[in-house]
């Protein structure tokens, strides 16, 4: 790979763990609520988080101020490696075109198509990280415990564990329902926020390059993004989270259609929006400050490179 498309992949990641860092306490917060009645009737089970608001302060006050970061170390190394590899890898293929129709114009469907294929990759790389953090941001005081609580101490203990019990493959357990969670909300992402930013360019409201134009863009691709990826994120938690057999085989949940199902079934279409007011508390700063970061990122290396081969 040549130096260009390390520092593409470099770029992407270093920007979304900046964003990371200050939406963790959100992810958090959502992990919790998703996790919240799992596969049962509302009215059946103990309300712990009311809404968003109310999860915040019953954490502090059960679990300690410093819970609402809870998984952050392999939340932050989620970022770097799942979306390094994202970002960079739909950068390389708009650096190569391929977002572009026959005359050299931004194209919505094929941003589409690069955007998912760029999630696709990153939810395999990152998933590891993906799954510990769940496990991390799920652990609870019994008082307000959701979900299957697994006994982590860190993300290097429950690295070791995992792979002590299950091998390398238990590592990547779950990971076709990241891939569908990523690739969806990847695809939403980067498409919307190429065509947004594309459209508010020929308005010419801000200035060339404006830090704007990229905050405006951001702004309306975090909407679809929440609004698509959700329904995948709440199974996506719950796949994660489950416990497992001895074999390493989920104990609840066989797979993604079968997560699918027991859900819809048990809790309605609503149980697939569980959580959606942190999603997108979370989704739409993160959007914002990690292509907003990406995009500036992008001009500085850029310009750089052009001042040294001038020189």
């Amino acid at each position: 790979m040549s130096s260009n498309g390390v520092a593409e992949f470099m770029l992407g990641g270093l920007a979304t763990c900046g964003a990371g860092f200050f939406t963790n306490p959100l992810e958090v917060v959502k992990t919790r609520m998703q996790l919240q009645g799992e596969l049962q009737a509302h009215g059946q089970y103990s309300i712990h988080y009311r809404n968003a608001f109310h999860a915040f302060v019953t954490i502090a006050r059960n679990d300690g101020i410093l819970a609402l970061q809870s998984g952050l170390v392999p939340a932050i190394w989620y970022q770097f490696f799942m979306n390094g590899t994202r970002l960079g890898t739909y950068q390389i293929q708009d650096n190569l075109g391929l977002t572009k129709d026959e005359n050299g114009n931004h194209s919505f469907p094929r941003s589409v198509i690069a955007g998912a294929l760029a999630g696709c990759v990153g939810a395999v790389v990152g998933s590891p990280f993906y799954m510990v953090k769940t496990h991390l941001q799920a652990k609870a005081n019994k008082e307000i415990a959701v979900g299957h609580q697994h006994p982590h101490e860190s993300m290097s203990h429950a690295i070791k564990t995992i792979y002590k019990d299950h091998g390398a493959v238990g590592l990547w357990r779950g990971v076709t329902a990241a891939v569908m969670r990523v690739t969806v909300g990847s695809a939403a992402q980067l498409s919307t926020f190429s065509e947004a930013k594309t459209m508010i360019d020929s308005t010419q409201v801000f200035k060339p390059n404006s830090f704007m134009t990229t905050f405006s863009a951001s702004m309306v691709s975090g909407i679809f993004v929440t609004v698509f990826m959700t329904p995948f994120d709440v199974i996506s938690t719950r796949l994660y989270n489950q416990p497992v057999s001895v074999t390493g085989k989920g104990t609840i949940y066989s797979g993604v259609l079968d997560c699918f199902l027991k859900i819809f079934k048990l809790e309605g279409i609503w149980g697939f929006y569980k959580g959606w007011v942190p999603s997108y508390l979370r989704l739409g700063p993160h959007t914002t400050i990690s292509l907003v970061l990406w995009d500036e990122a992008r001009k500085i290396y850029i310009a750089r490179t052009n001042a040294k081969v001038k020189s």
